[in-house]
């Protein structure tokens, strides 16, 4: 790993330089793995475990090449970012660590980015993924040992019995708090995939059973749903979310709400329901649970990672 850092004259609460490219693997038909470093992420560090700790990644514009800049950043860098054109600052989305290796300044992230490669499921991370090799250099903002931070979701109540539910894009966290899980964790994991290749060997508790979705050439989200309500035993398990009903936004844990509800804070109950991926699919498991199962808002994490037809933010 030859990539050096330019140090900021301000030390920011997060880690915010620029990362290479030390390895690339094709995992399956829609997933790529990459191994990205930086003498920088000597100083990353969360306060216990990982789990689907999230971090940003700020890609080259796909027309341009157009990266932001890390060098005398401030906190002032994202106002500064936001004010640049996206063709000179490139474009900022969310990704899972897949793993930490290594250490001090040889420490590296491992990243899954999901291949969108056709229609509109096509976006700024799958179009780099999808030409990215060796040496080539992005942005990351993670966290810094010491400073808060968040981007963890997972806060089960202790001895809780497990629901875990996405898609693709939902699959690294998953997966990686599968293999984070105590020993005796118990409970149910649901993962949709593009295609039957796309199943990954995944390491969990014995007594947490990971089913994997194949959708092939049914309808986004549907083998997904039908999934979970009929492990829920939800009857008459249909529900229509309309196009306007769905938040592209939508973020609701028991410490906060994108709508604004009251945040209930500490997680209770004996179930707990981590479920994320496209918002409309998410929007209509979160109705069963909460309408059909009368589920408190403490026992469930619903978060849309993405919108159909929507370009996300960040």
């Amino acid at each position: 790993m030859t990539v050096t850092s330019t140090p900021s004259a301000t030390v920011l609460p997060m880690l915010f330089t620029e990362v290479e490219v030390v390895s690339v693997e094709r995992l399956s038909p829609s997933f790529a793995r990459f191994e990205l470093g930086s003498p920088e992420l000597a100083h990353f560090g969360v306060d216990g475990d990982r789990f689907d700790q999230r971090i940003k990644l700020i890609f080259p514009d796909p027309q341009t090449g157009g990266i932001t800049s890390t060098e005398a950043a401030d906190e002032s860098w994202l106002a500064t970012w936001l004010d640049q054109p996206a063709s000179e600052r490139g474009h900022m989305r969310t990704y899972t660590i897949r793993d930490v290796r290594g250490s001090g300044e040889q420490t590296t992230f491992v990243v899954d980015i999901v291949l969108h490669l056709e229609g509109d499921l096509v976006g700024p991370g799958s179009t780099w993924a999808s030409t990215a090799t060796v040496g080539d250099r992005i942005v990351l903002l993670a966290p810094r040992k010491g400073y808060p931070y968040g981007g963890i979701e997972f806060t089960p109540a202790p001895g809780a019995d497990l629901l875990l539910v996405g898609d693709e894009t939902a699959v690294p966290a998953i997966c990686t708090v599968l293999e984070q899980l105590p020993a005796d964790a118990r409970g149910k994991a649901f993962l949709e995939v593009p295609v039957a290749g796309d199943v990954q060997d995944v390491r969990g508790p014995a007594g947490v059973d990971v089913v994997w979705l194949a959708r092939e050439d049914a309808e986004l989200g549907v083998p997904l749903h039908d999934a979970v309500v009929a492990h829920l035993g939800i009857p008459d398990a249909h529900v229509d979310v309309a196009a306007e009903e769905v938040d592209p936004d939508l973020w609701e844990t028991p410490y906060y709400s994108s709508s604004g509800e009251d945040v209930p804070g500490d997680v209770a109950g004996v179930t707990y329901a981590w479920i994320a991926g496209e918002s409309k699919v998410v929007t209509g498991l979160r109705r069963h649970l909460v309408n059909e199962l009368g589920f408190d808002r403490r026992q469930v994490a619903f978060m849309g990672y993405w919108r159909r037809g929507v370009s996300m933010r960040s």
